[in-house]
């Protein structure tokens, strides 16, 4: 079979429209296309108006009161990026937040960085975008940006940019879980990128140009690829299995379900964080060397559901109530006391609950040759404190499941609220500028 010459592209993708297909679909198109500067919004509506029923259906708008890629049905691949903040200049960290709320409204819309693009500025200047995912679609993708403890004060409490006072109360440092084995290298940060996208390009694509933009300004401390999400976040979307081969996230949190995300996930007060949440992330490794020699009566029993459909040991269907009281033989409970799905179900927690959207990685081997393969969690919680610590000590010293996993990173960021459609409008403007 004969190459396609290199100047020919795709118009279309299996999942919308290319890049390429977006700036260049007809004399219309062109004709709009030399009004899409860095505000991106109108000229993006205007050239869907263009495309009709063409327009691609799979975008996700960048803009609203919360940020996207929180109760956004979460995607099939993730790549999450903790950065350090190099710059001591307010402005310019500022500064870099609007050219990345900038970035953000096109590239969520299958566009280049900058109209330019990754070939069509001057040939002696760098391009704008790396070009990586110029001939893809959007993939859903969606950019969520996020501030940790140390942008706020240094690890001596000395204030940086300005902005201690207005830390909020909730974005406290974690503490040590029994069993932690966190390395520095995979924790902590002054930022952290989540890009969530049905391609993996699409999503490395995001993140490596948001880097890029902030050479001098930020630079990288640490990074997580994800695949096969480890959630559902929709009542639409079918539960996962992890790489246990468990379904996983059965319980979890619904954006259909408004008034539960309103109690668990949202920042409701006054506040500049008011429509944003707290980010926890913790990259837990499983061990799958040790958990592959166990029965199946065994692992059923550590998780308290069934590795087929996923019932709940008390009987019934995977969406059955779990039955906590039910007695078995010897008058012990059918679901063990020391099983996960016992120890974190909202019932033994006082009713507390969070917004998992976590993946599943794969990081090759060890030096020993065992696979360095688990789950990159993360969750969406209104309060750490309350929402997060307390289960996350439980499970960390009674359950079984804990022998089969270890904590090797850790991150804890707030989410600031939205950004709307006004131009001047950035990625945590509440905060810099009340």
């Amino acid at each position: 079979m004969s190459e396609a010459p290199r100047d020919e592209h795709p118009t279309t993708t299996r999942r919308g429209f290319s890049r390429r297909a977006l700036l260049g679909t007809g004399a219309g198109a062109l004709a709009v296309g030399a009004g899409l500067g860095v505000a991106g919004p109108p000229a993006v509506a205007a050239l869907q108006d263009t495309l009709g029923d063409q327009a691609p259906d799979d975008v996700v708008d960048f803009h609203g009161e919360h940020q996207a890629g929180i109760v956004t049905p979460a995607q099939d691949r993730l790549c999450f990026a903790s950065l350090n903040v190099l710059t001591k200049d307010r402005d310019e960290l500022i500064e870099l937040l609007k050219d990345w709320t900038a970035a953000c409204r096109r590239i969520t819309q299958g566009l280049d960085v900058t109209e330019t693009g990754f070939d069509g500025g001057s040939e002696y200047a760098p391009p704008q975008d790396t070009g990586e995912a110029h001939d893809l679609s959007a993939a859903h993708l969606t950019v969520t940006v996020g501030f940790g403890r140390s942008l706020f004060q240094d690890s001596s409490g000395k204030d940086r940019f300005g902005l201690k006072s207005r830390m909020p109360e909730g974005l406290i440092e974690l503490p040590h879980f029994p069993g932690d084995q966190l390395e520095d290298a995979r924790t902590g940060g002054d930022l952290c990128i989540q890009a969530c996208a049905d391609d993996p390009q699409v999503a490395v694509h995001a993140v490596h140009n948001l880097i890029r933009m902030g050479f001098g300004v930020v630079s990288t401390r640490w990074m997580q690829l994800g695949f096969g999400r480890t959630s559902s976040t929709s009542t639409e979307q079918a539960t996962p299995r992890n790489l246990f081969g468990f379904k996983d996230g059965t319980a979890n949190l619904k954006a259909e379900d408004a008034s539960a995300i309103e109690d668990h996930v949202w920042v409701t007060d006054d506040s500049w964080l008011r429509g944003g949440t707290y980010l926890v992330a913790r990259r837990i490794r499983m061990i799958l060397e040790t958990w592959d020699r166990e029965s199946l009566t065994g692992q059923e029993k550590i998780i308290g559901r069934t590795k087929g459909s996923g019932a709940p040991l008390s009987g019934g269907e995977e969406f059955t109530p779990v039955d906590l009281g039910m007695m078995g033989s010897g008058n012990q409970p059918i679901v063990p006391e020391d099983s996960h799905v016992r120890l974190a179900h909202p019932d033994t927690n006082g009713g507390v609950q969070m917004l998992r959207r976590g993946y599943n990685y794969a990081d090759g081997t060890d030096t020993v040759g065992n696979m360095d393969v688990g789950l990159f969690f993360i969750a969406m919680v209104k309060d750490p404190a309350t929402g997060f610590v307390p289960i996350q000590k439980k499970l960390a010293r009674q359950d079984a499941l804990s022998e089969y996993l270890r904590h090797t990173g850790s991150g804890l960021f707030v989410v600031p609220p939205g950004v709307s459609q006004d131009p001047a409008d950035y990625l945590g403007r509440p905060l810099f500028e009340a």
